[in-house]
C-alpha cells in the first residue's frame, strides 16, 4: 500500500512540473511580440565584411527601439542576387533594404556619377563633410528618381594604384604603365588620362596578371590589397587615394510607403547610427590591413598636396565626358 502511495505522489508531482512548466511557456509566448514586419535586407559582401555588420547593427537597432515589431533579416553574399538585381526587385518592393554602391545607383541616376569622379576628394575628411552635409542629403533624396528612399552613407574606404617594379611618385610615373582596371569606362579613362594604359582583369585574376607581368600594377583599397596578396608581388603602394566611392543604405519607397511616420523616422535615426559603426568597423579593418602590408615589406608613397593636385587637373577631359552637365556640383564639392 505504501508502495502504492508512493508511485502515486510521483505521479502527482511529475504532473504538476508539467503544469508549471506549460503556464511558464505559455506565458512566455503571450509576452513575446510577434513582428509586425519581417523585411529583407541585401548585401553582396560576405559575412564578416565592414558593410555586413553595419547591416546587422542596422537590424538589430531597428528591432530594439521599435520593440519587436519590425524585424529586418539580413542577407549577405549576394544571396538576394548582384546589386543591379536587388536594386530592380527594391523597385517593386520584393526587397526592403540594401546596401549599395553608388556606382550601381549612377546606371539608373546618372547625376550620381559626380559621386563616382576620380580625384574628387582631398581626403576622407572632405568625403564626409560632403555626405554629412547638405550636399550628401541632395544625393540621398535623389533616390527617389528611382523608387528608393535614401537612408545613410557607408564607407568603402580610398582605391590607390599599386606597382611591381617602380614606385608611383608623380604623374610622369605613370607614362607607359599597365594598369589593371575594372571593367569600367570611366576608370579606363582615368587611367588613359594619367599616361598608362589600361587593362580590364577580373578581380580573381589580378594576383596572376601581376606574377606574370601582364599588368605593371593595379588599385583597390588596402583590404583589398591585402586580403587578396596582392601585397607580395606589387611593394609599391601609392597613396594618391584617387577613388572614393561612397555606399548608400537605401529602403525601397514602396516599403517605406507602408510604415507609419514614427517607424519611418526610427528606421532613418537607425541607419545613421548604423552608417558611424559601420565607418568605425572599415578604419579599423583598414588600419590592420595596412600594418598587415607593411610588416610585410610595402613601401608606402603619400604624395604632396601640389602632386595630388597634378593627378586631379588630369582629369578634366574625365570629368566633362561623364559629369559635363553637372559641374557647378562638382565644382561645390571641390571647394566644400
Amino acid at each position: 500500500m505504501k508502495k502504492k502511495w508512493v508511485i502515486i505522489s510521483f505521479v502527482l508531482f511529475a504532473v504538476s512540473v508539467i503544469l508549471a512548466l506549460v503556464t511558464i511557456l505559455s506565458s512566455k509566448q503571450k509576452t513575446e511580440k510577434v513582428p509586425e514586419f519581417v523585411l529583407l535586407y541585401a548585401d553582396n559582401q560576405a559575412e564578416n565584411y565592414p558593410t555586413t555588420l553595419g547591416d546587422v547593427q542596422f537590424a538589430n537597432l531597428v528591432y530594439k527601439k521599435t520593440d519587436g515589431r519590425i524585424k529586418i533579416d539580413v542577407k549577405y553574399g549576394a544571396e538576394l542576387g548582384s546589386e543591379a538585381d536587388v536594386i530592380n526587385q527594391m523597385k517593386y518592393g520584393g526587397i526592403a533594404f540594401a546596401r549599395v554602391s553608388c556606382t550601381q545607383l549612377a546606371e539608373r541616376i546618372p547625376e550620381m556619377n559626380v559621386l563616382n569622379l576620380p580625384y574628387l576628394y582631398d581626403d576622407s575628411e572632405h568625403m564626409w563633410r560632403v555626405l554629412e552635409g547638405e550636399i550628401g542629403d541632395d544625393f540621398l533624396n535623389k533616390t527617389s528618381d528611382y523608387n528608393l528612399v535614401g537612408l545613410s552613407w557607408y564607407d568603402a574606404g580610398a582605391r590607390s594604384f599599386y606597382s611591381t617594379e617602380k614606385p608611383i611618385t608623380c604623374v610622369g610615373d605613370m607614362n607607359g604603365m599597365n594598369i589593371r582596371v575594372q571593367e569600367s569606362s570611366m576608370m579606363a579613362d582615368m587611367v588613359t588620362a594619367l599616361g598608362a594604359k589600361p587593362v580590364e582583369v577580373v578581380f580573381s585574376d589580378v594576383y596572376a596578371a601581376l606574377e606574370k607581368g601582364v599588368v605593371d600594377g593595379a588599385e583597390n583599397n588596402w583590404p583589398s590589397y591585402v586580403s587578396m596578396n596582392h601585397y607580395k608581388l606589387a611593394k609599391y603602394y601609392t597613396l594618391d587615394e584617387h577613388m572614393r566611392v561612397p555606399e548608400m543604405q537605401v529602403c525601397s519607397e514602396v516599403v517605406w510607403n507602408m510604415l507609419d511616420e514614427s517607424d519611418q523616422k526610427i528606421i532613418k535615426e537607425c541607419a545613421k547610427e548604423s552608417a558611424v559603426y559601420e565607418r568605425r568597423v572599415w578604419n579599423d579593418r583598414e588600419r590592420k590591413s595596412v600594418e598587415n602590408a607593411v610588416n610585410n615589406g610595402t613601401e608606402v608613397i603619400k604624395l604632396t598636396p601640389e602632386e595630388k593636385k597634378k593627378f586631379r587637373d588630369a582629369m578634366s577631359g574625365v570629368y566633362e565626358k561623364y559629369c559635363g552637365e553637372y559641374m557647378d556640383t562638382i565644382n561645390k564639392i571641390i571647394e566644400y
